[in-house]
C-alpha cells in the first residue's frame, strides 16, 4: 500500500510553516495517540502515520528531499529514530510539548498524568411541538464519575499511590531497537507514573465508578433532527484529577400525523371535497398554535398551495419565523348509491356539452397526446 502524501496526513498546506505543523502534529497527536485510544488499531496507526510525517516535514533538510523527491527522497529517514527529530527539538522535547497539553504533565516531569474524561452522547426524541416551541427535559445518563471514596486516587482511604518503579513515575519508557531509541507507554503503569499497591475497595483501584446522573436538558425553541446540545463538563470524569469531557445530546424529532418540516417551514396536505373545490368554501386549518380559518376559492384545483404567513417555526438560532404551507388533495367520492351516480353522469353529459370550456386542462393534455402519436406515425 503506497503512503499518504506527508502534507496530505498532517492536513497542511506545502508551505505551511514550522510553527504550523507542529500545531498540525499536536492536534492529530492529542486525537489519536494509543494512551487515548487502548486497543484501537487503527487510531495507532494514524497516529504513527502522523509522527512520520512529522519527523519529516519538521526537519528543513529532510522536508528539503521531500518536496523535491517524494518518498523516494527520505527513505529511511524517517521514524522514531532517536536524536533529533527536526526544527531544534528533539524528540523528548516535541513528546513532552504535545503530550503535556494532552495530559496535563510533561513527559519527564515525573507524578500522575491528568486525563481528561471521555465525551458522551444521549440521543433525545422529541415531539414536533416541543422541538418547534422548545421545553426542558430531564435525561437519566450511565456515566463514569469520580469514586467518592477515595477521591479519585485509586488508592485506599488512608494510603496513596506508589511512583512506578518501572518508569519513575514518568509514565514512559525508553526502549533500544538497534540504533533506534523508542519512547513507549510504561507497560507497567500504562503511563500513569504510580502504582496502586492497595487498592480502593469501591472502584477497585480505577478512581472512577459507574452511576447514572440525571440531567436537566433545556431544548431551545426551534430544534431540529441532527441538532447538538452541548452540556460541558457532563460527560465522563477525568483521571488523576483531570477535566471532565462533554455531553453532547442529539435531538430526533418525530414524525407529525399532520405537519412535514422542512426547514422554517411546515407543510399539511388539505384533502377537500369536489364539491368545495369546485363552488368554494373555507375550511378550519389546524397550526401548531390554534386553528384559522381558509377561504377556497371555486374552481381550486389539486395541487395548489396556499401559504400561511408566521405559522411556521422559529429558527433556533435566529430569523424571521416561517410558514405553514397547505397543499390542497381534492378527494374523489367513494361508496355512491346509486342515484348519486346518476347524477354524476347527468352531470358529466353536462359538462361535456360544455366542449374545452369545463375541462381546458383535460383536453389540452389530451390534444398533447394525440399530437405524439401522430409524431410517431411519421
Amino acid at each position: 500500500m503506497s503512503k499518504r502524501c506527508y502534507y496530505e496526513v498532517l492536513q497542511v498546506a506545502r508551505n505551511a510553516s514550522e510553527a504550523e505543523i507542529k500545531k498540525a502534529f499536536k492536534r492529530l497527536a492529542m486525537k489519536y495517540h494509543p494512551d487515548r485510544n487502548p486497543d484501537d488499531k487503527e487510531a495507532e496507526e494514524k497516529f504513527k502515520e502522523a509522527k512520520e510525517a512529522f519527523d519529516i516535514l519538521s526537519d528543513p533538510q529532510k522536508r528539503s528531499a521531500y518536496d523535491q523527491f517524494g518518498h523516494a527522497g527520505v527513505e529511511g529517514m524517517g521514524g522514531m529514530g532517536g536524536g533529533t527529530a527536526g526544527g531544534g527539538f528533539s524528540f523528548s522535547d516535541i513528546f513532552g510539548d504535545v503530550f503535556s497539553d494532552i495530559f496535563g504533565g510533561g513527559a519527564g516531569g515525573g507524578g500522575s498524568r491528568a486525563y481528561r474524561g471521555s465525551d458522551l452522547q444521549y440521543n433525545l426524541e422529541l415531539e414536533l411541538e416541543e422541538a418547534v416551541a422548545g421545553t426542558t427535559v430531564r435525561i437519566q445518563v450511565p456515566t463514569l464519575v469520580t469514586c467518592g471514596e477515595c477521591g479519585g486516587s485509586g488508592a485506599r482511604k488512608g494510603t496513596t499511590p506508589k511512583t512506578c518503579t518501572t518508569c519513575g513515575g514518568h509514565g514512559q519508557v525508553r526502549m533500544q531497537q538497534g540504533f533506534f531509541s523508542v519512547q513507549q507507554t510504561c507497560p507497567r503503569c500504562h503511563g500513569s507514573g504510580r502504582m496502586i499497591t492497595d487498592p480502593c475497595g469501591k472502584c477497585h483501584g480505577h478512581g472512577r465508578i459507574e452511576e447514572r446522573k440525571t440531567l436537566s436538558v433545556k431544548v431551545p425553541p426551534g430544534v431540529d433532527t441532527g441538532d447538538r446540545i452541548r452540556l460541558a463538563g457532563e460527560g465522563e470524569a477525568g483521571e488523576n484529577g483531570g477535566p471532565a469531557g462533554d455531553l453532547y445530546v442529539q435531538i430526533r424529532v418525530r414524525e407529525h400525523p399532520i405537519f412535514q418540516r422542512d426547514g422554517n417551514n411546515l407543510y399539511c396536505e388539505m384533502p377537500v371535497s369536489f364539491v368545495t373545490a369546485t363552488l368554494g368554501g373555507e375550511l378550519e386549518v389546524p397550526t401548531l398554535d390554534g386553528k384559522v380559518s381558509l377561504k377556497i376559492p371555486p374552481e381550486t384545483q389539486t395541487g395548489k398551495q396556499f401559504r400561511l404567513r408566521g405559522k411556521g417555526v422559529r429558527p433556533v438560532r435566529g430569523g424571521a419565523t416561517g410558514d405553514l404551507i397547505c397543499r390542497i388533495h381534492i378527494e374523489t367520492p367513494v361508496n355512491l348509491d346509486n342515484r348519486q351516480k346518476e347524477l354524476l353522469r347527468k352531470f358529466g353529459e353536462s359538462l361535456e356539452s360544455g366542449g374545452k370550456r369545463h375541462n381546458p386542462r383535460e383536453h389540452s393534455w389530451l390534444d398533447g397526446v394525440k399530437r405524439f402519436f401522430e409524431k410517431m406515425k411519421l
